[in-house]
């Protein structure tokens, strides 16, 4: 009977591990479990988007506001469509409010930074910021340093 009793509890502490771990692996992935919380959907438009990805996170002043759910071409404009949803709670936003894509740590981790216009006007729910600073791409910026050096160095 003990050993019975020993059996049972260690396969509770064992299933109570095996869901606490999957509890961590979605926490950490960025995915949840049921019903999400209230969000809204805002477009912005990208000349270039390299590194951002979808469940990136959209940030203002450095707390997070929501995440980026979908990226896609726009075949009218061939500009990079980030589709985020914002949480309920920043429904406040101006329309001249401004999309940038920004770089995260020393690893590259791109996300969303919005910083808040001045306009009475406010973006609703389906709305698009339409003044965005695209992502920097390090090898545009070094392609561009050396042919300046090189230039620089043909001239002399």
């Amino acid at each position: 009977m003990q050993n019975r009793t020993l059996e049972v509890g260690v396969g509770l502490f064992l299933l109570a591990g095996m869901l606490a771990l999957m509890l961590l692996a979605l926490r950490v992935s960025g995915l949840a479990v049921g019903a999400g919380e209230d969000t809204y959907k805002v477009y912005a438009h990208f000349d270039n988007i390299a590194g951002l990805t979808v469940r990136s996170k959209v940030t203002m002043a450095g707390v997070s506001i929501g995440k980026v759910t979908a990226i896609d071409l726009d075949r009218d404009s061939y500009t990079g469509r980030v589709t985020m949803e914002l949480n309920k709670d920043v429904d406040n936003l101006p329309i001249d409010s401004t999309a940038s894509i920004l770089t995260a740590g020393l690893l590259g981790e791109k996300y969303v930074g919005i910083s808040v216009g001045g306009e009475e006007e406010l973006l609703a729910d389906g709305g698009t910021i339409h003044d965005t600073q695209s992502s920097l791409v390090l090898e545009e910026l070094i392609g561009k340093f050396l042919l300046n050096s090189v230039n620089k160095d043909s001239a002399n």
